[in-house]
């Protein structure tokens, strides 16, 4: 049963390991990943080898998997029928081109923390300075992230070429496309609205879906279901189910970016607050705020020297202007709207099933 703050009686787990009937899909991923970069190892130069095993470290530190899960799901759901080796490698690509993103995106933010390890730019700042690099480190860390992010968007090219059928590259590239040019489009409004607390409760929901809700689950459900060849219906369906999905995922990840356990990896639960990012949590506290509640969020979000106890004073304000609880509703009432579209698709009930525990899992997560 859904509450007005989540899931009553559901036990979150690791997104990969709530998808019944569909065993081993983030073993069968990371096989593939892993295979295609030794190949790239085996013809590369030394230096080339370095920034291939970066990558491969930061694939293996973590991540949920999510988008390819979603694209198998999306192939099943839509009668996927025969050898699934070529799909998995598409899969596998949606998780290089979310390693480019994640790359930049670090960059873009001056994040030092990701997975609960140094971001790539940090890492390579601090490789360059240990080894006696000529030049400025850090500005070598960020100048070699951008090429490693460049990196894999340009491997995710390549793995998604290969397997495929003519016909199946055809159906799937314009997909491709799609997703690409909207996470573009999502990274740049991020970057207009970061900065400063504003009342944008519009814009940061145009955010978060173009962001992440089409990135994250919207068009790898489409590429798997254009795989196999969906029809209408099953393409109707593949868009009301995971838009609502999409943004409760990043509704929740701006709580977890507020409110999480710091104890946990991954990024630290301040950077939100430091970089001033544009949430729907923030604009509804701005929205809210009284005239005292409204000048300690300007004073204080977007400071890059906060500290951990202006950090709870910001917290308070969300808490008291009811923007946290608010959010939580949001997020139980995706999750309600995509359930309901889950009932009406018409899925074989295996991908059903995998699909409800999908939207389950994303919208209570705690990490």
């Amino acid at each position: 049963m859904l509450t007005a703050t989540g899931v009553e009686g559901y036990s979150p787990t690791a997104l990969t390991d709530a998808v019944p009937g569909l065993p081993g899909i983030r073993q069968a991923v990371d096989a593939v990943l892993a295979e295609f970069l030794a190949a790239k190892r085996r013809s590369a130069t030394p230096d080339l080898r370095e920034l291939i095993d970066i990558l491969e470290g930061f694939l293996s530190a973590g991540g949920k998997r999510i988008r390819p899960v979603m694209c198998i799901c999306g192939w099943y759901a839509s009668g996927g029928r025969g050898e699934p080796g070529p799909v998995v490698r598409a899969a596998a690509s949606l998780e290089l081109f979310h390693a480019f993103a994640l790359i930049h995106d670090d960059l873009m933010d001056n994040s030092h923390i990701r997975r609960g390890r140094p971001t790539v730019h940090r890492l390579l700042a601090d490789r360059h300075r240990s080894q006696g690099g000529s030049g400025n480190a850090d500005r070598f860390g960020m100048n070699a992230a951008v090429l490693l992010g460049d990196f894999a968007l340009a491997l995710s090219d390549e793995l998604l070429h290969t397997g495929l059928t003519p016909i199946q590259l055809r159906a799937a590239l314009p997909v491709i496309d799609a997703m690409r040019t909207e996470v573009m489009f999502g990274q740049y409004r991020d970057l207009l609205g970061t900065g400063r607390p504003t009342a944008g409760v519009a814009h940061a929901l145009e955010l978060i879906r173009y962001k992440t809700a089409k990135y994250t689950v919207e068009r790898p459900l489409h590429l798997g279901g254009t795989l196999a060849g969906c029809d209408t219906a099953a393409t109707d369906a593949l868009t009301a189910y995971p838009l609502p999905v999409g943004e409760a995922f990043q509704l929740r990840d701006d709580l977890l970016g507020a409110f999480g356990d710091p104890a946990k990896p991954g990024k630290p639960v301040t950077d939100d607050f430091r970089e001033g990012k544009c949430t729907v949590l923030m604009a509804l506290a701005v929205v809210r705020a009284t005239s005292a509640q409204l000048r300690a969020l300007h004073e204080l979000v977007g400071r890059s020297g906060l500290t951990e106890e202006q950090a709870d004073s910001i917290r308070i304000v969300l808490e008291d202007t009811g923007a946290r609880l608010a959010v939580e509703r949001m997020i139980a009432r995706r999750c309600r709207r995509a359930l309901a579209a889950l009932d009406r698709a018409p899925f074989p009930e295996p991908a059903t099933t995998a699909l409800r525990h999908l939207a389950y899992a994303t919208s209570v997560r705690t990490s």
